[in-house]
């Protein structure tokens, strides 16, 4: 019965029965369920990935639903947290997969216990603050990860083999400020579907042990424009690099370049963590909320409500979303009304 649902794949040559074999052995990390996110992880999971674990912080807006191909409107409806909602959608499209979903920020204290026997990482996010630590994380554990990013009709796609390869920190001396987000300059979908197949043929290429059939270039195009370019990198790889050159520090995993808060990627919207992993019991806190705020609504993963023209939306793991704003003072002022 396996074999024949994966037929067609075992048929592909380069794959066959041994790379079929290998795939289903191997375990991805997926960092961000949005739009490349979705793409990826449905893809390896219809290719029959071993295991699959999913990190997200954000839930289901009906705004994704143009592009980010798991959701439904039943889940923007609910306001299921995205590694929820993409955790049941997997599971009924291929139950062979141990898929595991985690409602969280991926900071170095969540993210790294995870990595263990980790053979690949994918990047799914939205911001390069988190792409830096995934950066600097897969260096240290000699994990391969995929970079993808993609606004507009342009994309942009790099494969990184610690060791071997340029690593992120060495194409790009610091973190890029500002610049075109979705929410600024919009989204086409084959645009987001370009991005994840080139990820997702790479990320076969290192499942099935292919690792020579990788191009290692960084991959950029234009869909509408119909401009493609491949830039040849390695010679950008820098022995001073503080990542993964002869003198690593790993810039990106200590506690001053990582936010408290944060401004979400093109959004008005800051996310604030507290000082520690604190778990916020959902149901206690709506019934301490109810009669108080308006537009109250929670489910068993968080709860949401307008203060004026703000709207706060709270997690399990005690992150706390503030819509409407920028400026994170005005976002620690409202959060601590409410939460101390």
């Amino acid at each position: 019965m396996e074999n024949n649902r994966y037929s067609r794949q075992i048929l592909f040559s380069p794959i066959g029965e041994e790379g079929q074999k290998k795939i289903r052995q191997k375990k991805v990390v997926l960092i961000g369920a949005g739009a490349l996110g979705s793409g990826t992880a449905e893809a390896l999971v219809r290719a029959g990935i071993g295991s699959l674990v999913i990190i997200d912080r954000d839930y289901v807006d009906e705004s994704n639903l143009q592009r980010q191909q798991l959701y439904t409107e039943q889940d923007a409806g609910e306001q299921l947290p995205k590694a929820e909602a993409a955790k049941r959608r997997l599971e009924k499209i291929n139950s062979d997969v141990s898929i595991i979903g985690y409602i969280a920020d991926a900071d170095p204290l969540f993210l790294e216990p995870h990595l263990k026997d980790t053979n690949l990482i994918m990047d799914g996010t939205d911001n390069f603050e988190t792409r830096y630590m995934i950066n600097d994380l897969a260096v240290k554990h000699g994990i391969p990860w995929i970079y993808g990013a993609c606004v507009s009709s342009y994309g942009i796609t790099y494969t990184i083999l610690p060791g071997e390869t340029p690593c992120l920190t060495c194409l790009m001396k610091k973190m890029p400020l500002g610049g075109a987000t979705c929410d600024t300059a919009g989204i086409i979908s084959p645009a987001v579907s370009m991005v994840t197949a080139h990820q997702t043929a790479d990320a076969l290429k290192i499942l099935t042990d292919q690792k020579d059939k990788l191009k290692k270039e960084l991959l950029s195009f234009d869909i509408w424009e119909g401009q493609y370019t491949s830039i040849k990198v390695s010679k950008m790889k820098k022995d001073s690099c503080p990542t993964c050159g002869t003198e690593r520090v790993y810039p990106y995993l200590q506690a001053e370049n990582t936010s408290r808060t944060a401004v979400l990627c093109g959004r008005d919207t800051v996310q604030i963590r507290p000082p520690e992993h604190n778990l916020l019991n959902v149901g206690e806190k709506a019934e301490q909320l109810q009669g108080k705020v308006e537009g109250l609504f929670h489910n068993p993963f968080l709860l949401s409500f307008q203060a004026g023209e703000l709207r706060l939306v709270a997690f399990k793991d005690g992150r706390v979303l503030v819509h409407g704003t920028k400026k994170t003072a005005e976002a620690k002022s409202v959060y601590h009304r409410y939460f101390g």
